[in-house]
């Protein structure tokens, strides 16, 4: 169906953003296990280190064809710097029975000194949301799947006004015309396993650099000034011809930033109105799976301001970039 949205025309990322000058970070040529992919990651300090776990798709790169979706799985990788990591030697996360295809796109939220991941589940019936914890990144017991069909949640750090809260991304076609026009939504629970109390926190009409879908990307980080979270954003043009693997791939996608208040995050203090970062660089712009795909997974804020930011490039490797958390919050209050 043709796109009868209006086109959101050239978008760059904002300078206050630096990539990192080793990126791609993570590629499949570091993974011992030989995917063809590696991007989506969930990173967070745990436990003395950095840890990172990856989703990776297996195929022929040089065709340019992906095996069965059911082959995709979850790694792990661990750092002292958060900048040159050590894979681990075989997979460490993955679902799979009659009614479970595949399990992907991780988050890790650090709370109370366990490490929890969000995680997205395809079944045979819809596609669910997982939370699941973990002391030691190698044994998960599995808290909560929910109904379909939602995924990209994230947990915040901490509990707020007794309950733990998540951001989330439910599938609302059929009361959406039928498209993509997917937005942000929060929920809360009492104990990880039982969630409701939800409410639209995001839609993409109010993103001016989005006309077809959003959803949550890095789990928040606390400020003084309140709950930093980025948020991914994808426009659509369907003159776009093959930008990637596929024949076709029309979508671009890109990340941006908003400030949650501390004590209530359903209301937003202040939004970016432009993008934080858009795909410039070649590693995100061509090479990749999906060309164009800029998506957060892991947000760390260091003691000296620094706030490192974890991204899947081109649905094909993991990348690092950074700015200072005082310019973030500056640009979302700006876009009071």
């Amino acid at each position: 169906m043709p796109n009868q949205l209006p086109l959101i025309g050239e978008l760059h990322s904002n300078p206050i953003v630096k990539r990192h000058p080793a990126n791609p970070l993570v590629t499949a040529a570091d993974v011992p296990y030989n995917p063809a992919l590696v991007f989506n990651a969930g990173v967070a300090k745990f436990q003395g280190k950095y840890v990172m776990v990856f989703r990776n798709d297996y195929g022929d790169p040089e065709a340019g064809t992906l095996l069965p979706s059911s082959t995709t799985n979850l790694g792990i990788a661990y750092s002292a710097d958060g900048i040159t990591w050590e894979v681990g030697p075989k997979p460490v996360f993955g679902l799979k029975d009659d009614e479970i295809i595949r399990t992907y796109d991780p988050r890790l939220t650090v709370m109370d000194g366990r490490c929890y991941m969000c995680f997205a589940v395809d079944t045979h019936h819809g596609v669910r949301g997982g939370i699941a914890v973990t002391d030691d990144m190698e044994h998960f017991e599995v808290l909560s799947l929910s109904a379909p069909d939602n995924r990209n949640m994230v947990l915040f750090p901490e509990r707020i006004g007794g309950r733990y809260v998540r951001l989330e991304r439910p599938f609302t076609v059929y009361s959406r015309g039928g498209v993509d026009r997917f937005d942000i939504w929060l929920s809360d629970s009492p104990d990880l396993r039982d969630w409701g109390n939800s409410d639209l926190l995001l839609a993409v009409e109010q993103v001016p650099f989005a006309n077809d879908k959003l959803g949550p990307a890095a789990p928040p980080v606390k400020t003084p000034h309140g709950w930093l979270t980025l948020f991914h954003a994808v426009d659509r043009d369907d003159s776009r011809g093959k930008n990637g693997w596929e024949p076709t791939w029309k979508k671009r996608y890109t990340a941006g930033i908003m400030l949650l208040d501390l004590e209530d995050p359903r209301r937003i203090v202040g939004m970016h109105r432009a993008p934080l970062m858009a795909p410039d660089a070649p590693y995100e712009a061509d090479g990749g799976f999906r060309n164009h795909v800029i998506f957060p997974g892991g947000m760390i804020l260091e003691d000296d301001g620094e706030v490192k930011m974890y991204y899947g490039a081109a649905d094909a490797y993991e990348c690092l970039a950074t700015a200072h958390v005082d310019d973030l919050v500056r640009l979302c209050l700006e876009g009071r």
